[in-house]
Order: structure tokens, then sequence, then C-alpha cells
């Protein structure tokens, strides 16, 4: 994994906005969890991977007739900035409502809603979910990270899909995510 600064150059001009406040210094590792300092490569990584076990057990629990309402509503309080601070979620399969502002917008995408686009992002069975980052530029109270992340689906075939994060720490110290934008890769 690559920790670069270069990942600035790559991000649309309206997310400058977001990048002026992000402005600052590489930051030394730490463990994840309460801050007391800077944000580390190592504590994206441990948000990462608590983002991709969270959809992995909300299908676990779905496929299992639990309640993945619940679990959903727990990814994403526990994870997103949702009440704290804007977030700006743009989901890989949304395009009539592209944009989702609020948590419950966020949820209608992970669990589905009826009459909607939205068919459940999180319940389709993915087994794991793998993060191949290009990029991670963290300062002292927020970060970001670009690459690909890899959906395993329940018949072991693996979708690619590009994203953007970023993170912000909340009032306890957590790390939570402000940034969400994935697609699917180009195909010409």
């Amino acid at each position: 994994m690559k920790t670069s600064h270069a990942v600035l150059a790559t991000l649309a001009p309206a997310s400058l906005l977001f990048l002026g406040a992000c402005a600052g210094t590489q930051s030394t590792s730490h463990s994840a969890g309460h801050h007391h300092g800077s944000i580390s490569e190592a504590d994206v990584i441990a948000a990462q991977r608590e983002w991709g076990q969270g959809i992995v057990d909300i299908s676990r629990v779905h496929s299992q007739g639990g309640d993945y309402k619940a679990r959903a509503t727990r990814h994403i309080n526990t994870l997103y900035a949702y009440g704290q601070t804007d977030v700006m979620f743009k989901p890989t399969l949304a395009a009539e409502d592209q944009f989702r502002e609020s948590f419950g917008e966020a949820l209608d995408y992970f669990i589905g809603k009826a009459g909607s686009e939205d068919s459940g992002f999180a319940i389709k069975g993915w087994t794991n979910v793998r993060w191949d980052n290009n990029a991670v530029y963290t300062d002292h109270d927020s970060a970001m990270a670009m690459g690909n992340y890899f959906f395993t689906g329940p018949d072991g075939s693996v979708t690619k899909v590009e994203y953007t994060f970023g993170y912000v720490l909340d009032d306890d110290g957590d790390l939570r995510i402000n940034l969400h934008h994935s697609s699917l890769p180009f195909s010409p």
C-alpha cells in the first residue's frame, strides 16, 4: 500500500472544498480506537476492515432470517458521521437518488426499499470484502483513502468496485465516514 498526497490531484474539483480542510502533514502510526493525536494509516485500514466486516455481517444476518435492519442500522450509526457533520455518500448502484445525505437514505441503499431503485446492496450475500488502497492521506483529524475494493458473492464471484472514502474524528475520537463515493470501473 502506498501513502501519498498524490491522491489530492485525482479528486474532482467539487471535492476540493473538503480537501482544503484536510491539508496537513503525514501522521505517525498508532493503534485504532480513541485518538488523542493524529490519524494514522493503520487507523484507516482498521476502519476499512470494520466497514467490510459490517457488510458481510448484514448479508449473513439477512440470509439467516435475522434482524438485518438492526445490524445495518448499527453499521451506519457506528461508522458514518450522520448527525455529526454532513455526509457525502454516492453509492455504486444509485442513479435516481444518487446522493444519500441522510441516515434513512443510506439505510435504504444498504437494505432495500420497496418501490425504489434500492434493492439492498448489503443483503446480496457478500461473504468477504477485500480492500486495495491506491493511496491513504492522513492528518490530525481527517483522512482519505482511494482504491478498489472487492466484494465476494455467495457463489464465489468477485466484483471490483472503485472507492474514495473520507474520514473525520467524532467527539469520542473515533473515525467516522463523511465521504463515501464508489463506482464500477470504466468499461469501454
